[in-house]
């Protein structure tokens, strides 16, 4: 395309597509590109950004990069890793930083300094950090235009040279004036505004009709809103002629799914998908599993199974049929799907079978460049209603990686770790709560791992547990400000190696002691499913009736093999709030809503304590596997 643009490097951020997304909305164009590009294609290009990456500047293996891209007349701003090549592309110097910031950091900009890109932006901004190097030395020219606590050099500039570098992530919403900044380096890049989101849903049709030339398409269709918004744009593109959904009862389902997605299509004139049961062969396919990535690869790898049943079953031609999927770029990114980025878990639509189709060009993904607010913003364009498009997300998997698995044995290695993340934990000074309120407060380690994103690469890490004082019935305290339990959790993830997590103790049932919880033999079978559907519906029922449901992204309900006996278990609520799932705050949920959730679980026998997690992404995913 010969447009103007604004190029953006990939170094294998989780965030890269991102950037370049928030200059498409500001209506500017921009493309990606590798670091590693021929200086050919800077043509047209009228200012560049590098991303973030999960590579350490120092480390043997890092992202190729072309240094003669520092030699171009044309503005750069560095974000992150971008930051420090940046740096150190003009003499700076990166070490491992002495405290990694994980979440928000305040940055206090340099009254003295006049940038630019912090042009009718406040002394003060709330900025959002992933990082565990820093920059130590600066590079020649540069001057600090703002720091954070731990961070000096957080946003440097060269002006003779147009340069730019941030230590922090602007293109995600917890830094509010990122859209800001972007706006300001597209105005010192004098490029003019150039792309209308409006051609964005031609485009996709477009494309798909490209794609599918004279073949029919069989799409998997979960009930969630990526694959129904792609459902739509394929009956849109297509006709529903030439489109059938199908729509499988993994046995991973909430209550009663299944039977609410048929409802909702039907009233919605949807008659082109059929629901298959394979619930079956997929507990199968789980069974005895306990690794994360195995379990997600096995539910990926037998969808392809029972689709190619359900085509067989379907007497449908193979050579007239193409797969379609609902894949958004956070699934692609997640999944290590691009050259220099990390694997932090893989997405179903992305195991190995999907990979073999996909490179034969027999997949469709009509929205796989998009994320989940801007899937919405098409999903009402072409007409759909809020009840199939503000739905919180329900991935492929299902409730089968919120049931956490384990053979009830700590490894040797996992019992040491578990022991220094104790240690860990109570030497972490935390100021944030009353005097009263800390006197009474405990601090332990979960015995139970979970996934996690610092600094773009995968962690697998023990959780922290913050327990207040204990009240009547088993009920905790719960300090009344999530502020300061917020500031907490990030003080402790952000000073421990061990911990990517921190939950904090809601309740326990009245008559058991610590000691009487251990890790248990616990997987993903009929029993446990079901267990966890009971304590979820609670909770998405509670926060229905509350109106708090469309005020958060998603809730997740996590089963932990965490418990005083066998066939019993504890749970971990873990309701957030984000726009396009790279990011997320913990939801602040009411604490009357709260304590009616607490009190509706607590009357189940089979639940022997309850949890919530109050950590940000990062450093924690959204679930725990």
């Amino acid at each position: 395309m010969s447009r103007e643009k604004i190029l953006v490097l990939d170094f294998g951020s989780q965030y890269a597509h991102l950037i370049a997304k928030r200059f498409r909305m500001l209506g500017y164009y921009s493309e990606i590109a590798l670091p590693s590009a021929d200086i050919s294609v800077f043509e047209n290009a009228k200012g560049i950004v590098f991303s973030g990456g999960p590579s350490s500047v120092y480390d043997e293996k890092v992202p190729e990069f072309n240094s003669k891209i520092l030699e171009l007349d044309i503005p750069i701003l560095g974000l992150c890793y971008g930051h420090y090549i940046v740096q150190l592309g003009y003499g700076g110097k990166v070490k491992k930083a002495d405290v990694g910031e994980f979440g928000f950091a305040t940055l206090e900009l340099n009254e003295n300094v006049k940038c630019p890109l912090f042009d009718g932006i406040e002394k003060e901004q709330q900025v959002w950090m992933s990082h565990q190097d820093a920059v130590y030395e600066c590079g020649e020219g540069f001057e600090i235009v703002g720091s954070t606590k731990d961070c000096k050099f957080a946003a440097m500039q060269n002006l003779s040279k147009k340069r730019f570098s941030l230590q922090f992530h602007c293109e995600v919403k917890d830094t509010p004036c990122g859209n800001k900044l972007f706006e300001n380096f597209a105005l010192f890049c004098k490029m003019e505004k150039n792309w209308d989101q409006d051609t964005v849903l031609e485009i996709i049709l477009d494309n798909i009709k490209k794609d599918a030339k004279d073949k029919n398409v069989l799409l998997f269709l979960s009930g969630g809103v990526d694959s129904t918004v792609a459902f739509a744009l394929l009956n849109k593109a297509l006709g529903q002629e030439r489109v059938l959904g199908l729509h499988i009862d993994n046995g991973f389902m909430r209550k009663n799914e299944s039977q609410n997605v048929a409802d909702l299509y039907h009233k919605f004139g949807f008659t082109n998908f059929i629901v298959e049961d394979a619930s079956e062969s997929f507990l199968n396919a789980v069974k005895g599993l306990t690794d994360p990535q195995k379990k997600r690869m096995a539910v990926g790898e037998n969808f392809i199974s029972v689709r190619n049943e359900v085509v067989a079953k379907q007497h449908l031609d193979e050579d007239k049929w193409l797969l379609a999927q609902g894949t958004l770029y956070p699934d692609i990114i997640e999944s290590g799907g691009t050259k220099n980025s990390n694997t932090i878990k893989t997405h179903h639509n992305r195991v190995d079978g999907i990979q073999k189709l996909l490179e034969k060009g027999l997949v469709i993904e009509p929205i796989k460049e998009l994320y989940k607010d801007e899937v919405r913003s098409i999903g009402k364009k072409i007409g759909l209603n809020d009840e199939l498009v503000m739905r919180h997300p329900f991935p492929g998997p299902g409730l089968s990686i919120n049931v956490l698995c384990s053979d009830g044995v700590l490894s040797d290695g996992d019992k040491a770790e578990l022991n220094n993340a104790q240690k860990e934990l109570e030497k972490i000074e935390l100021t944030q709560f009353c005097e009263k309120c800390t006197a009474k407060m405990t601090r332990s380690v979960l015995p139970v791992k979970s996934v996690g994103v610092q600094g773009d690469f995968r962690t697998y890490r023990f959780p922290a547990v913050l327990t207040f004082a204990e009240e009547e019935n088993g009920f905790y305290h719960i300090p009344h400000k999530w502020e300061k339990i917020e500031s907490a959790s990030s003080t402790i993830t952000n000073s421990s190696s061990l911990i990517n997590r921190t939950i904090l103790r809601l309740w326990k049932r009245p008559g058991l002691s610590d000691g009487d919880f251990k890790l248990l033999e616990g997987y993903c079978d009929k029993k446990r499913l079901d267990q966890l559907r009971e304590v979820d519906n609670i909770v998405l029922t509670e926060l229905h009736k509350s109106n708090w449901y469309n005020r958060i992204f998603q809730h997740l309900t996590i089963d932990i093999p965490y418990a005083s006996k066998a066939d019993h278990a504890c749970f971990v609520l873990r309701p957030v709030v984000s726009e396009d799932v790279m990011t997320a705050r913990f939801a602040h949920l009411d604490l009357e809503l709260l304590k009616v959730i607490i009190e509706k679980i607590s009357k189940l026998d089979f639940v022997d304590a309850l949890y919530y997690d109050v950590t940000n992404k990062p450093p924690a995913t959204f679930g725990w596997e």
